[in-house]
């Protein structure tokens, strides 16, 4: 993996996040500190494909039946797993669910343990001599539809949650037009923000906020939001609502797609006026949102789709943010670390305790598994001892509220660092 820089975090997660944890995957606990942010928690992917999510009336005025992929880990036990929906690219008038630049995304976020899936919308821009209207439109016709893709997911889960997932932990993303699906599904919420440009009366549009696309009667709810290259039509829209937590991560040079507020462009010609990911993020530092901005210097649209170190900064980042989400003590991550960090190690004769997570914060959980028999001690900063004890194989110890500062571990294997930010 390509190391990146990321202020503030790499120096001191470097000293210490890369302990590795011994358990498989299929006995860990689930909030232990690996599970969510490494793709060696689970070994391969299950993939349920083409599976009848909705349907609706597409630009050619004929029905359209709307099909997902699902990414599951193999061989999870877990009954209730984090759910994260990916839309894929293409300005509206292409790509697929197959589309690499997603499927990768949701293949290894699926090893971390989630379940993803990756879904089709409507595609078309129907008038070309009135590009931003049409191009309204084709963002409507989306959104119905990512809609009725949650909302098809909470309707299995009350007809025995064939994909066990848990309701309140849904995340929507996706890729450039994907992007754009995922910013407007979140935070157009409200009736009065429904763009002037769309006539429900026009078949395909009904519907209102929700749309016509599927399982009715379900909410369409998210709990955070990933953004690859993406906008908002403006970031009024934050103002009202409820606001989800955010993610993005944008390109300074992209040309498709401005990282600030400008024109989207396509083929050369400027379709309408946005705001980009930059933009929205200040407002929602602004309005006391939780959000991470990943800003890739010198990069185009979608940084990561055709460069290697531009994909471990994304997939390494999104899972950063994910897993804080998923698991309220996970340390907060904004920034790129090793995701590859493999769960199983060598085994010797006596195996120095496993850290997880570290770094850590006050307010988050710190697990320590002892694997093997030691006296143990754990020293502050200044050589005063916190807290000590005697470990049996496989004990583990959990520690919270320890002040922010550095400590020593010390056992019979020897001194490890672990790190408690504010």
């Amino acid at each position: 993996m390509t190391a990146f820089t990321t202020p503030h975090l790499l120096q001191s997660f470097a000293a210490a996040l890369v302990l590795l944890c011994t358990f498989p995957a299929w006995s860990q606990e689930e909030c232990d500190g690996y599970r969510y942010r490494y793709t060696g928690a689970f070994d391969g992917v299950v993939v349920d494909a083409n599976l009848l999510y909705g349907e609706n009336i597409n630009i050619d005025f004929v029905p359209q039946d709307l099909l997902l992929d699902i990414y599951s880990p193999e061989g999870d036990a877990l009954d209730s797993r984090p759910l994260v929906l990916m839309a894929h690219g293409g300005f509206f008038v292409g790509g697929s669910k197959e589309d690499p630049s997603v499927v990768s995304l949701c293949e290894d976020l699926a090893q971390m343990g989630y379940v993803t899936a990756s879904f089709g919308y409507r595609l078309g821009i129907d008038n070309f001599f009135d590009l931003q209207t049409s191009f309204i439109e084709s963002v409507w016709r989306a959104v119905h539809d990512s809609r009725a893709a949650v909302r098809y997911f909470r309707k299995s889960a009350t007809l025995g949650n064939p994909f066990r997932i848990d309701t309140n932990r849904i995340y929507i993303g996706g890729v450039s037009a994907g992007g754009f699906i995922a910013l407007h599904h979140a935070y157009v919420d409200e009736q009065s923000e429904i763009p002037s440009a769309i006539d429900p009366s026009e078949t395909g549009l009904g519907g209102g906020l929700e749309g016509l696309s599927g399982n009715t009667g379900y909410s369409s709810e998210v709990h955070g939001v990933v953004n690859i290259a993406g906008a908002l039509q403006t970031t009024d829209f934050l103002l009202s609502g409820t606001n989800e937590p955010l993610y993005s991560i944008h390109g300074t040079e992209d040309g498709v797609v401005p990282i600030d507020e400008g024109d989207i462009v396509f083929s050369g010609f400027p379709v309408i006026d946005v705001d980009g990911s930059q933009t929205i993020h200040a407002e929602a530092n602004a309005l006391g949102l939780d959000e991470c901005l990943i800003v890739v210097d010198g990069a185009g649209h979608v940084p990561h789709a055709a460069d290697p170190t531009h994909y471990d900064l994304t997939l390494s980042s999104i899972a950063g943010k994910l897993g804080e989400w998923a698991c309220e003590d996970y340390v907060s991550i904004c920034g790129e670390y090793d995701y590859t960090a493999d769960s199983g190690v060598v085994q010797h004769e006596e195996t120095a305790p496993l850290i997880f997570p570290n770094p850590s914060s006050a307010q988050a959980r710190v697990f320590v598994t002892f694997e093997s028999p030691t006296h143990w001690s754990l020293f502050n900063a200044l050589g005063v001892e916190v807290d000590s004890g005697v470990a049996a194989r496989g004990e583990q110890m959990v520690w919270r509220g320890l002040a922010p500062g550095w400590y020593a571990l010390k056992s019979q294997t020897g001194t490890q660092p672990m790190v408690i930010t504010p």
